[in-house]
């Protein structure tokens, strides 16, 4: 996880410029936050050197679901569902007809739930040669009509 943090576990600025993230606090302490994004990269911090900015196309494209986190402390509690639930309805908002991601292993259990679909699993290289497993999932939601 160490090796992670930085490149792959820390905030994309570009969710906050596009508005799509949303953080959950109290006290004063950032307890949870996630978002979406119509931009092509997938998952990925902004110091990443393989990132594409370009907006994706929501009558072909999916949107993205990123960068999820829930402090332990706070998880099971339906902070991290508001939070999916809330990114979901602005991605139909948006016009998106289908959403993808790239979970963690941990938290591919969470997203099934939600009626995500694994589609193929695949290592993420890291710092020191380690390497991140991670699953792309993909929903559709229902046709209209």
């Amino acid at each position: 996880m160490e090796a992670a943090l930085g490149s792959v576990f820390r905030v994309d600025q570009q969710l906050i410029r596009d508005n799509t993230y949303f953080v959950v606090e109290h006290e004063c302490a950032i307890i949870a936050c996630g978002g979406w994004s119509k931009r092509k990269t997938l998952f990925g911090s902004d110091h990443q050197t393989n990132r594409d900015d370009a907006e994706l196309n929501p009558a072909c494209d999916s949107a993205r679901i990123r960068a999820f986190f829930v402090h332990p402390e706070w998880a099971r509690r339906g902070i991290g569902s508001a939070i999916l639930e809330a990114s979901e309805n602005a991605i139909r908002a948006a016009g998106f007809h289908s959403i993808e991601l790239a979970a963690t292993l941990p938290g591919k259990a969470f997203y099934a739930a939600f009626n995500y679909v694994s589609t193929e699993r695949y290592e993420v290289p890291l710092a020191n040669g380690l390497t991140l497993p991670v699953v792309r999932m993909i929903k559709n939601f229902p046709s209209d009509g």
